[in-house]
């Protein structure tokens, strides 16, 4: 990894959505101490009120519900009006469901989709004009480490995690001739307001107490002693988009790393396991 901020002095704007706590709040932060700018987003605008009073000039705060596309579209170009351009855009807006999949309700899974999957679509779609006509920009989305792997209870949200991966993928193969570059963030247990904005299914059936109610139990309770420290996150974050090959997917931490190489591992025994089997699948020779 290399971080390349110095040899590039001027300063970036970056367009960040959920920036009232967590990761959007420490890399607004971090970005803003660094002297360049921020679009600092929340659906409160009061919850980003702050910045704008400690980074005079330097800090946009706007209310931003990633669910509404016209106000997505306006906040995009309200941004652009104030600071100029978006040189950086952060897909940071989002929230987790815990629930077995039987347990999800139709209106629970609708809404995390429409928050962790559309409401990213939303901002991307209305902020690549602009990069495109500049022919520059770079894309972050925050994804998890349960974006690639999906433990008991987290079968929704991971699956809205799952959906930015591959929309992200085939959107950075997409953008690299025209200059944009994308990465995915994949952070795992973080010190973050994540379980504060958790939606418990409501339904709770008792044949999944064995698999799911740990998870409940767990993630109902206040955080406080996960290992990951948003500032250290943000940092790199900074130094990702500062160097000149960022990574397309970038996992946040030792149990993130951990737990991605066991899923990979895992796969790959599998297909060893059939591959005899997998072979026998094509038409005779």
């Amino acid at each position: 990894m290399a971080d390349d901020s110095k040899a590039n002095p001027a300063h970036r704007v970056w367009f960040i959505t959920g920036c009232s706590t967590g990761f959007g709040a420490a890399l607004a932060q971090e970005v803003l101490k660094r002297g360049d700018r921020a679009v600092v987003t929340s659906r409160k605008v009061e919850a980003v009120q702050r910045l704008a009073g400690e980074f005079p000039g330097r800090a946009i705060p706007l209310a931003l519900d990633v669910t509404q596309p016209q106000m997505v579209l306006r906040a995009v170009q309200q941004a652009i009006e104030q600071a100029g351009q978006i040189d950086v855009l952060v897909n940071n807006a989002g929230y987790g469901v815990v629930g077995a999949v039987e347990e999800v309700s139709d209106a629970e899974a609708r809404q995390i989709f429409e928050t962790n999957v559309m409401g990213l679509l939303h901002v991307t779609r209305a902020a690549l004009p602009h990069m495109r006509k500049r022919g520059s920009g770079h894309i972050i989305n925050m994804s998890s480490m349960t974006g690639l792997f999906a433990p008991p209870g987290f079968g929704f949200y991971s699956g809205t995690k799952f959906a930015v991966e591959g929309l992200t993928e085939a959107l950075a193969a997409e953008v690299k001739p025209l200059g944009i570059r994308v990465t995915l963030v994949e952070p795992g247990p973080f010190r973050t307001n994540f379980r504060g904005g958790l939606v418990i299914a409501k339904a709770v059936l008792p044949d999944y107490d064995q698999t799911v109610g740990p998870v409940r139990k767990t993630m109902s309770q206040p955080g406080g002693t996960q290992p990951g420290d948003p500032e250290r996150a943000a940092k790199l974050i900074v130094a990702v988009v500062n160097s000149k090959n960022p990574p397309l997917r970038l996992p946040m931490g030792e149990i993130a790393l951990q737990q991605i190489r066991n899923k990979f591992a895992g796969v790959e025994r599998e297909m060893k396991e059939w591959e005899t089997a997998i072979r026998a699948t094509a038409f005779p020779a």
